[in-house]
């Protein structure tokens, strides 16, 4: 019960700070530019406590999630009395600005945090910016149907030549269902290969089965599991499975899945001894309760690399991950609307609140901001897609009577925001339905 308070605290916290930050944008700009600004509020409903200066009532909401700026003359069905302090009676680019000040925030504040993040401690999994070599593949996955194995080297995917696994990974999450051309090194060979990612987990995201270099390091370990009742301890590196060296997590799955029930030895450093165990694995549910799976009981660790950076590289390398996930989530949005992806892969509301929930418990607090930075880009991003009634359709309006000379009728537009407000709001629901659908069984699980 404490971890969902945590989520519900953590993500109160973000999200209301993530679009607080979005509308101070809206609200300096229209304030700069001589808009009359009549309401800056924090939460919305009722208002319980605040204050006036000027024009604008700056108020605190009963519901203390985000904030809203209302601007006069901004809702183009209102009547205009040709204030020129009203929104709609300034110039379009005027209108233009105030318009994307608000991502324009929430994307300068995504650079702003990992920039202090990296500066303070950059922290990243070893393998990620490794040259993606297949350390072992999937029993009845793709990539072994298509006849990869372990020693190949992935040279080629899409347009990315000699990806590291960080390149490698997205191009097949964002590919489910879809044939995925890669080129492959096998010793002096260079060969072609289509893979067609399979769907996996509750978010369906796309699964080649290869998987590289990672050691099997011991994070939490769940109770009531073998892993608990045989010792197995946070911190413990797991080196051989029945006397084979083991170099990835994944292969460890990928063979129990195999023995099953059946006991397996383990052999285990910790603080420089070597332990030996023997565990039966037992079949329980995981992130995908429609294929549980034989498990130990532990969650495994990256090993991960860790350093500061001097702010100019700080802010080089934000810039590039900006640019890098800014990108992945312009093509996730066009894979989406082109049915190549499906909905489940984005999180909602409850999503979110369990991730910020996980990160709020982790060591040190760059976890959080490092959640925060992405939340912050992705909301940046959608405000910016060309969706009526949002910043990207004002935007869109404004260069459609930019390029006609003039304002679209008043009664075009009603029909338009009507239409995407009953498009917005479908979409919320089926996010928020497929969240409970991906939690509902957790929590049943969890229940006594």
């Amino acid at each position: 019960m404490s971890d969902f308070f945590i989520s519900i605290a953590a993500v109160a916290v973000v999200l209301g700070f993530m679009i607080l930050i979005h509308e101070f944008g809206h609200y300096a700009v229209a304030k700069l530019l001589g808009v009359r600004v009549e309401q800056f509020a924090i939460g919305f409903g009722k208002r319980l406590v605040g204050f006036r200066k000027g024009d604008t009532d700056y108020r605190l909401n009963a519901i203390p999630l985000g904030g809203y700026v209302k601007m006069s003359g901004e809702n183009p069905m209102d009547e205009s009395t040709g204030d020129p302090a009203e929104f709609m009676s300034h110039p379009r680019w005027h209108r233009f600005l105030i318009a994307i000040a608000g991502p324009t925030m929430n994307i300068l504040l995504a650079i702003f945090l990992l920039t202090t993040v990296y500066m303070v401690h950059y922290e990243y999994p070893v393998f990620r910016d490794q040259p993606a070599v297949i350390e072992g593949v999937k029993h009845d996955s793709p990539a072994a149907r298509a006849g990869l194995r372990a020693g190949d080297r992935i040279v080629k995917v899409d347009d990315i030549e000699n990806p590291t696994w960080e390149q490698l990974q997205p191009r097949v999450w964002l590919s489910p269902n879809q044939p995925l051309t890669v080129s492959v090194q096998r010793g002096d060979q260079v060969f072609q290969k289509t893979i067609v990612p399979l769907p996996v987990t509750t978010s369906e995201v796309g699964s080649a089965g290869w998987f590289p270099e990672e050691p099997v390091i011991v994070d939490q370990v769940e109770a009531n599991t073998p892993a608990a009742r045989a010792g197995l301890k946070e911190g413990d590196r797991i080196v051989a499975l029945d006397g084979q060296p083991l170099h990835a997590i994944e292969a460890m799955i990928d063979q129990l899945q195999q023995t099953k029930e059946s006991p397996v030895d383990l052999t285990v450093i910790r603080d420089s001894q070597t332990l030996n165990f023997r565990l039966s694995p037992v079949l329980s549910k995981t992130e995908d309760p429609k294929e549980p799976r034989y498990r130990l009981g532990f969650l495994n660790k990256s090993e991960m690399k860790v350093t500061t950076l001097p702010f100019a590289q700080a802010f080089s390398l934000s810039l590039q991950q900006n640019k890098k996930y800014s990108l992945l989530i312009l093509e996730l949005a066009k894979k989406i609307v082109q049915r190549k992806v499906s909905l489940k892969a984005i999180s909602g509301p409850i999503g979110i609140a369990q991730d910020a929930g996980y990160a709020a418990q982790q060591k040190g607090w760059t976890p959080l901001l490092e959640l925060t930075a992405g939340i912050s880009l992705n909301l940046g991003i959608f405000n910016l897609l060309p969706i009526p009634i949002m910043d990207g359709g004002v935007i869109l309006f404004l260069f459609i009577e930019a390029l006609m000379r003039r304002d679209v009728s008043l009664r075009i537009k009603e029909r338009v925001y009507q239409a995407a407000f009953v498009f917005l709001v479908l979409f919320a629901v089926m996010v928020i339905y497929n969240d409970l659908m991906k939690t509902l069984p957790g929590l049943m699980d969890r229940l006594p």
